[in-house]
């Protein structure tokens, strides 16, 4: 184990900081969703998003 690991270890991270680096660089959800009966797939839908904040978009159009 490195000294960068150890000390990331060690820290513990908020909730609150959590969502802020995730929202900060970006999040890409994506999901898969199969409904079938004997074998026969009825349903099928494809789910993707992605969660980012605007405001550095917002800045740029400025």
């Amino acid at each position: 184990m490195t000294e960068v690991d150890t000390r990331l270890q060690s820290q513990p991270i908020s909730v609150v900081d959590l969502l802020d680096r995730l929202l900060g660089t970006g999040v890409v959800l994506a999901g898969e969703v199969v409904i079938s009966l004997a074998g026969v797939d009825l349903v099928q839908v494809h789910l993707a998003a992605v969660i980012r904040t605007v405001t550095d978009e917002l800045e740029t159009m400025r």
